[in-house]
């Protein structure tokens, strides 16, 4: 039996450390927090992640530095976020392609489920089925019929493979019954830039990305993945209304965590992304990019995360993806 005293020393040292951890997630951070976006700056991805970080560094008073780690549709960013220390210094801004590159790897090299915490669904928008202005597509049923009248000569560009914007095309050609041929970039900017140049025929993108970009000389919306028309964009149809019926493709951008991440602080990052996410000139940028805040709680989040982990496994099997 250990002696009285012995006991009392173990007890008192345990207490320290339990005050010593709760002191510790009091005060963070007390250094500078590290947001991973797994693409290329200027997508939507990186757009959303430097709004936040800018309002979280100045409700924080420590820098939130965005970190572009792009490659394998977000894999080679999230990957580097699940194997960082579970301190809350280093935290990931990602895309569906999350949910996404499950279903089409069949190495992957974090396990999305044990390795990254979901924290909370920051916000989310309708996506642009978009082409060159000078396109000869003057209408979705137009795209459509093109392709299904040369299967695989028409491109569609995405911000790499495995992310939203890959899926959203691939999910569009399921839809519509065509057969479309697949350009993978590094980000979505670069893929919008090829696009405009005429290097490649269409692209499924975000809307927030894709609808900076329209007008003379550059890119045309042909439809729009939302149920209803966006009031940024009045005069662009739905996808329902331009040909696919009961069509729609939302894209989602979350905050996640390494797994052992202490609850505190997971609890800090969603209480304070939610207050500033509310801000009224934070809602307003959101809106004129056709975004709006979500603020779904982690338990939403992970329930969102399970069905579409189902749901993208469904697309890749019917439309045959699979690499490695």
């Amino acid at each position: 039996m250990i002696p009285l005293t012995h006991r009392l020393a173990l007890l008192l040292f345990a207490a320290c450390g339990l005050a010593g951890f709760a002191s510790a997630q009091d005060t963070w951070p007390n250094k500078p927090v590290r947001l991973v976006v797994p693409f290329a700056a200027g997508g939507s991805t990186d757009v959303i992640a430097r709004l936040l970080g800018q309002k979280l560094s100045q409700l924080w008073g420590q820098p939130v530095v965005v970190d572009n780690r792009a490659g394998a549709g977000g894999n080679v960013g999230a990957d580097a976020v699940a194997k960082s220390p579970g301190d809350g210094y280093t935290l990931l801004m990602a895309s569906g392609s999350i949910t996404i590159n499950p279903a089409l790897y069949r190495k992957m090299p974090f396990d999305t489920k044990k390795d990254l915490v979901p924290i909370i669904n920051v916000a989310q928008g309708p996506m642009l089925v978009v082409v060159q202005d000078a396109a000869p597509h003057k209408n979705l049923k137009d795209l459509i019929a093109a392709a299904k009248a040369k299967p695989g000569a028409i491109n569609f560009a995405s911000a790499g493979i495995g992310s939203q914007v890959h899926l959203a095309g691939e999910n569009f050609a399921d839809a519509a019954g065509i057969d479309l041929q697949h350009v993978p970039y590094k980000g979505e900017s670069l893929g919008y830039s090829d696009l405009m140049a005429g290097q490649v025929q269409m692209m499924v993108g975000n809307f927030a990305a894709a609808s900076a970009l329209l007008g003379p000389g550059r890119l045309r919306a042909l439809a729009v993945t939302s149920k209803v028309r966006m009031p940024q964009l009045p005069d662009v149809p739905t996808a329902h209304e331009a040909g696919l019926p009961g069509f729609e493709n939302i894209g989602w951008f979350g905050l996640f965590a390494p797994a052992g991440t202490p609850p505190a602080v997971l609890q800090k990052v969603q209480r304070d992304t939610t207050r500033v996410m509310a801000e009224a000139d934070v809602a307003s940028r959101l809106t004129a990019q056709g975004m709006s805040p979500v603020l779904s709680n982690s338990a939403d989040f992970v329930r969102q995360i399970d069905r579409e982990l189902v749901r993208w496994a469904e697309v890749a099997a019917s439309r045959k993806l699979q690499l490695n």
